[in-house]
Parts: structure tokens; C-alpha cells; sequence
């Protein structure tokens, strides 16, 4: 039976070598009951209180391949700590005809052993649940006593041998003024530029942000409370601010709420940047916007080399306009069957390619097995001597060390078949244009490059004789109409249907299905 090893340990204070007693003692187990170990999965400093756990989610993920039977773990609470995670996870496990075996305890098939079972997970469990009581009870009492909890330090302080707050003779001043200044009736953003000048840094060694000011203005741990839970200290350790000027700032924040705003950048997601050229000088374009006279705002992508040297006249064009071109050209790309059914053979054969290990091991187990043969035959008229039997083990061996190999490899690099290929295409016809994410996997597996000339518009995708060219002026004309339409007519056709405009416009209209 093939075999997966599951192992975790959940404190940064446990050592490296706590793993590795997991693997040895689950490899022994494996030697003595005639399982091959083909994949360890590891989680490193994570709790089993929640299933948030890389290694592990993989191992489910994986469990599907059917490329194991049985997942290893040295005890039942490494698998889970929570009764809930153990059998929501082992019901789909079993989904996939694979068990979990603890190396550590005996645990029988008949109803006795579910009994077991559940009593270990019980108890897990309970052990965690107490644990955690314990490390809140002793975390509660350090700040009653105004000692350091852990976690990020806070800015203008620092943390003595008794883990106790002093104030950092750097920051401190730093933070003082920051309060005075604001309660005064500084702008935020006058103090934001005297810290960049007298080159302050924040606790990650970058410049002071917006929210790295507002943060502090708000923060009651200058004030010397010390809060955990429910638990709130004062006086807990020496204060930064007085609590007249803590109020005062706060009584202005709450009134400037609004000032905020001005410091949060657009969000403007250029989803060609990258893919997008000009088609003149052939500088990347890149996102930029502005705002009119109205307070609209409008976003461009324009040439580089326009921008910063001069040297271009390509005109800016509208980042709505290009991007709905070239997404929907790529979604008019989908309908092609042919040339998804040649993208999906042409990927096939690239995996397998790729791939080089898998393709050389699968032709060494063909060569041991002919040589296997050969040795039957042989030993079968009778001829039999030390170098045959020697020969015999040394290849049986290798053909099972190659196996577990070609197994790892599949583990880690599955073959997808054509049919997995190309409904994975096909789910790109269903993307949701409004969405950004969904926008931009679309352009980065579909889209090579993108080039805007001053009549057109090329597009070449990442497939042979993947190019489309857009007319500017057709392009144009029905983006506008299109925009122009009323809302009843672009919920019945939400998408821009443009195709290959080769033609008159009247027939380039047909075929966007126009009338």
C-alpha cells in the first residue's frame, strides 16, 4: 500500500527535531506493516486548532489523485485538535478511499477502535481547549502587571529585560510631537512631510504613511493603558501624552473623517500594463489618470516615451475603450472550437515535454522489466547461480525505487488530459468582465501583446496565428453607440461583440451581430 506522512508541530519554541522523530517513528511503522512512504507533507510552527494549514490542505487536495492509500501521522492530534476539522476531513478522505493510521496507537477496526478514536480526538481536544486557558490566564496576569505580551512593539517604545514598556528615547519625541502638533491643528499632511524630511521610518524600515499617523493619534497605549481581552490597565507604564491632548485629537479625527479620503489612491487597476505597446515607437504604455473641471475622473493608458521624453505623437486613449476591446476580442477568440481543440493538443504535448523525468523513468521500468524477464526465462531452464540471484534482487529493488519515484513526480507534477485542458479553457467564456481578477487571468494566459497605432489596434495572442487587428473608427463608432445605448439594452448584451473587421463597416457590423 502507498502511503502519505503527515507531520506538525504548533510552537515556534519546539524544535526541528520534534519533525523529525514524527518521520522516523511513522517511517518505522510504515518498514513493518509493508507500506511504501511516497510523499511527506510537513507543517511547521502551525496549530491543529485550525485547518488553515498549508501542508495539510495540499494533502487533502491531493488525497483526490489516487495516488495513496493511507496518510501516516505519529499521533491523532497531529492530524487534528478539533473534533469537528478530524471528522469533516476524514469523511473526505474516505470519499477518497484513503485512511488515516496513527503510528503511535493501537487503534482496532471493529467498533471499539471508533470508540478509541473518538476518545483520542476528545481528549485532544480538551488538551488544546485547557492549554489555551492557561496561556490566557498567564497572558492576562503579565499585563495586569504591565509586562510585554508579544507581537509587534509598539512605535515609541521599547521592551526592557523585565519585558516591561519604556519609552524609546529615538521615538518618543517623535510621537509626543506628532500628538502636539495635530491637537494644534496641523494638517496631517504637513506632519506626514516633516517626518519624511527628518527621515523617519516606521517599525518595518519604511517612510511614515497616512494610516502610520493616523494609527498613533488613535492609539491608547500612549496614554500608558496596557489592554488584553477585557483586561484594560491604566497607569500600566509611563505615558507618551496626557490624556487632555489624546482627547482633543481623537474630537478632531471623528470630525475629519472625511479628510481621509484625500489620501487613498484611486483604485485604477491597468490590467494591460505589461502587454500593452505603442504601436509607433514601441514604448510600454502605462495607466494614468486625471480629473475635469466637472471632478470626473478619467484614466488613459499613454506611450512612456510621449509622456516623459516627447520623442512620440501617439495620442492617449481611453483605458475602458482598449480594455473592452481587447477582452472581448479574446472572448470572441473563445467560440473558435478548432483552435481550442489545437491550443488543447498543442498543451498536452507541452506537459509531457516539460516534463523529462517521468517520460526517461517510464522507459528505464520498461528496460528493468524486459531485463526481468530475460533473468525468468533463464532461470526457468534451470540456469541458476549467485550472479543471476544477485542480478535478480539489484533489478527488483530498482523497479521499486523507480516506482516510488514516478509516483512522487505525479504527486508533484499531475498530467492533465485534453479533456481536463480544455474545459479549463472553457471556463474562461463564463468570466466576468466587471471582475479584476477575473479581467486580468484572461489577459495573462491569453493575451502576448497588445499594440495601439493611431488608426488601429493589434492584438496577438499566445497561440500560432493568434492576431486580430481592430479598425480605430469601427472600434470607435460602436463603443460609443454602445455607450450611448439605454440600460435595458446593455443588460440584454452586456458584452462588446467585436471581431475581425476585415471588410466594409456595414459587414464588420454584421459580424459583431449589429444591425
Amino acid at each position: 500500500m502507498n502511503a502519505v506522512i503527515y507531520a506538525r508541530y504548533s510552537s515556534d519554541h519546539q524544535r526541528e527535531e520534534s519533525i523529525e522523530g514524527q518521520l522516523r517513528e511513522c517511517k518505522e511503522y510504515a518498514d513493518r506493516n509493508d507500506m511504501v512512504v511516497v510523499k511527506t507533507y510537513i507543517d511547521r510552527a502551525l496549530s491543529a486548532k485550525t485547518d488553515n494549514r498549508p501542508e495539510f490542505q495540499k494533502m487533502i487536495k491531493d488525497s483526490a489523485k489516487g495516488l495513496f492509500d493511507i496518510v501516516l501521522v505519529w499521533k491523532l492530534d497531529r492530524f487534528a485538535r478539533n473534533r469537528y476539522d478530524s471528522a469533516h476531513y476524514k469523511a473526505m478522505l474516505r470519499k477518497n478511499v484513503v485512511k488515516v493510521i496513527s503510528a503511535k496507537e493501537t487503534i482496532s477496526e471493529g467498533p471499539e477502535g471508533i470508540i478509541l478514536e473518538s476518545m483520542l480526538e476528545g481528549y485532544a481536544e480538551y488538551y488544546s481547549a485547557e492549554l489555551a486557558q492557561k496561556v490566557s490566564r498567564g497572558m492576562t496576569e503579565n499585563a495586569l502587571k504591565g509586562r510585554f505580551n508579544g507581537g509587534a512593539v509598539t512605535f515609541g517604545y521599547y521592551i526592557d529585560k523585565e519585558k516591561h514598556f519604556k519609552p524609546d528615547p529615538v521615538n518618543a519625541p517623535i510621537v509626543k510631537d506628532i500628538f502636539t502638533r495635530y491637537a494644534d491643528g496641523e494638517p496631517i499632511r504637513d506632519i506626514l512631510d516633516s517626518l519624511e524630511a527628518q527621515g523617519v521610518k516606521n517599525r518595518y524600515g519604511n517612510r511614515p504613511s497616512y494610516n502610520f499617523v493616523t494609527h498613533i493619534l488613535k492609539n491608547r497605549r500612549y496614554l500608558g493603558e496596557y489592554c488584553f481581552k477585557d483586561t484594560v490597565v491604566e497607569n500600566a507604564f509611563e505615558p507618551l501624552v496626557s490624556k487632555e491632548v489624546f482627547d482633543k485629537c481623537r474630537k478632531r479625527l471623528s470630525l475629519n473623517k472625511h479628510v481621509s479620503a484625500h489620501f487613498k489612491t484611486v483604485d485604477d487597476t491597468y490590467i494591460l500594463t505589461g502587454k500593452l505597446f505603442c504601436g509607433l515607437c514601441g514604448s510600454p504604455m502605462s495607466g494614468v489618470s486625471g480629473t475635469s473641471k466637472t471632478g470626473d475622473i478619467h484614466r488613459y493608458y499613454i506611450c512612456r516615451a510621449a509622456k516623459s521624453k516627447k520623442s512620440c505623437g501617439l495620442k492617449r486613449i481611453k483605458k475602458e475603450f482598449v480594455e473592452n476591446i481587447v477582452l472581448n476580442c479574446t472572448l470572441k477568440l473563445l467560440d473558435d472550437s478548432a483552435l481550442i481543440d489545437r491550443i488543447a493538443e498543442t498543451c498536452f504535448k507541452l506537459q509531457s515535454a516539460e516534463n523529462t523525468k517521468i517520460p526517461a523513468m517510464n522507459r528505464r521500468l520498461k528496460q528493468i522489466e524486459t531485463e526481468l524477464d530475460n533473468v525468468m526465462r533463464a532461470v526457468k531452464k534451470g540456469i541458476i547461480s549467485s550472479t543471476i540471484q544477485d542480478t535478480l534482487n539489484s533489478l527488483e529493488q530498482e523497479k521499486t525505487d523507480l516506482e516510488i519515484e514516478i509516483l512522487k513526480e505525479q504527486c508533484e507534477r499531475p498530467i492533465l488530459s485534453k479533456e481536463q485542458i480544455k474545459f479549463w479553457i472553457y471556463k474562461f467564456k463564463r468570466a466576468d468582465i466587471a471582475n479584476n481578477d477575473q479581467k486580468r487571468r484572461l489577459i495573462d494566459t491569453f493575451i502576448n501583446s497588445v499594440y495601439i497605432y493611431d488608426d488601429k489596434i493589434l492584438i496577438t495572442y499566445n497561440c500560432k496565428d493568434g492576431e486580430r487587428q481592430i479598425d480605430f473608427a469601427d472600434a470607435q463608432n460602436y463603443f460609443r453607440a454602445y455607450k450611448n445605448s439605454d440600460s435595458q439594452s446593455r443588460r440584454s448584451s452586456p458584452i462588446l461583440r467585436i471581431g475581425d473587421p476585415s471588410g466594409s463597416r456595414k459587414a464588420y457590423f454584421a459580424y459583431c451581430g449589429i444591425a
